[in-house]
């Protein structure tokens, strides 16, 4: 009979004392090994954090050295910008800082997300350091050095859907102070606000606007048809002029305030029909990475073309909405303007800060929304060149 397992001594089975010790010896190395091997990888992952290799404020801080915030000598030695969008379905687009013309410059890559690139709106009203560039008349809007623009940085916030869109913008704020409150006050702030050059206290008014949600763009004099008889006022920019005369008059309009995505024209029929009067004009529209509203009273206007070639984002207006100062007219070239935009997506309007134009805008902004359109600011539909 077989000896039942039951019956041997508990032990028996085991292997031999020195095979059990080598087996142990070597769990125990493995064991070690496998720690040491954890340590490592994870000094490394924590020493060269492989996956980021990009730090945005170390870039911008180091190209700012370099870069053209110094005044107009310096800007042969700024740095030069290439953008790779992230596409329609806006993605994180790549700005590639180019060396500048500097020998101890460095380049370097920025990973820019374009949600993130709008200012804070609780900071809206204060204007971003590294988009200003000192002078002598005042701070003058300039491009960022890590490439951001301030049509990025100030562009009112929207919700990219793709129903119809209206942008109206109301100008001539900063001439009358009761008219310029009324106007912030009032006005919804997706409507966008111009300022005129020649007002007052612009930049007060521009912080008010920002701080209630405002996008800003500034007004530009240019020359019309039987100037000096018509005249938009002091600065303005005339066919006649040297472009250097040209450009010190459009630095001092710019100089007026801050925290504006772009510029309009303020009248301006014969400038912006010249093609070589508005080239210098929107080639330093481009430099400092600034919008340009037409306000499409005149056809023969070479705008659309140069802005292009100058990578300046780009809107013409569809119609002057106040041309009649009567509440039923303003009304009917606001639902105009209406027509326009669900035909083909959008529509630019544009008028004054009369006290009729504000409230009939205000008062149709409302209906307009429950009728399903979007009221955007005027960054919201400017043709981009930037953006392909």
């Amino acid at each position: 009979m077989l000896p039942d397992d039951l019956d041997k001594p508990l032990g028996q089975n085991l292997p031999p004392a020195r095979k059990r010790g080598r087996i142990n010896r070597i769990a125990g190395w493995s064991a070690a090994l496998g720690l040491l091997l954890l340590i490592i990888s994870s000094g490394i992952a924590v020493r060269e954090r492989p996956f980021r290799t990009v730090e945005p404020e170390k870039v911008a801080t180091v190209a700012v050295k370099h870069g053209n915030a110094q005044g107009a000598q310096s800007n042969a030695k700024s740095p030069s910008v290439t953008v790779t969008s992230g596409g329609s379905g806006g993605g994180p687009s790549i700005i590639k800082v180019n060396p500048s013309t500097d020998a101890t410059s460095t380049g370097a890559i920025v990973i820019s997300d374009p949600s993130a690139v709008h200012q804070d709106s609780r900071v809206a009203h204060i204007p971003d350091r590294a988009l200003l560039e000192d002078s002598s008349d005042g701070p003058l809007p300039i491009r960022a050095a890590d490439g951001r623009r301030p049509f990025d940085v100030y562009a009112r916030p929207w919700s990219g859907a793709r129903g119809a869109r209206i942008a109206i913008v109301i100008g001539g704020l900063g001439v009358s102070q009761t008219g310029t409150q009324q106007a912030i006050e009032s006005l919804p702030p997706e409507i966008t606000l111009a300022f005129a050059s020649q007002g007052n206290s612009i930049g007060r008014w521009m912080q008010e606007g920002r701080r209630t949600g405002h996008e800003i763009i500034m007004q530009v004099p240019l020359e019309p048809f039987d100037y000096p008889n018509v005249n938009p006022g002091r600065h303005t920019l005339t066919v006649d002029a040297a472009p250097d005369a040209n450009i010190q008059n459009l630095l001092w309009t710019l100089s007026r305030t801050t925290n504006y995505t772009g510029v309009m024209n303020y009248m301006g029929a014969r400038f912006t029909s010249d093609a070589q009067a508005m080239q210098p004009f929107m080639t330093e529209l481009g430099k400092r990475g600034l919008l340009y509203l037409d306000d499409g009273t005149s056809a023969r206007s070479v705008a659309p073309e140069l802005a292009k070639e100058s990578g300046v984002p780009f809107v013409a207006a569809d119609a002057v909405i106040d041309v009649a100062q009567d509440r039923n007219a303003i009304l009917e070239k606001l639902d105009q303007l209406e027509r326009t935009a669900r035909a083909k997506g959008f529509a630019v309007g544009t008028g004054s800060a009369f006290n009729v134009t504000v409230d009939a805008v205000r008062s149709w902004a409302a209906e307009a929304r429950r009728r399903g359109i979007e009221i955007v600011p005027i960054s919201a539909v400017a043709q981009d060149p930037q953006q392909g």
